[in-house]
């Protein structure tokens, strides 16, 4: 499921929470580009991706 990770939402890797919180880039065709605090710039398959949604985007 790929339609809360709108751009500017926060959001957490359930499989890899030492990526610390992510910033949603862009969500394009089920390719979500994400900031992560410990990561950095990641793209992942919205289908494979197991996010948590922590904030959406407050605009």
């Amino acid at each position: 499921m790929t339609a809360p990770y709108e751009p500017g939402a926060i959001v957490r890797s359930r499989a890899r929470p030492d990526w610390g919180l992510g910033q949603v880039q862009s969500n394009i065709g089920g390719r979500i580009t994400i900031n992560f605090e410990h990561a950095g710039k990641l793209v992942l398959t919205g289908g494979a991706a197991d996010l948590e949604l922590v904030a959406p985007d407050w605009g």
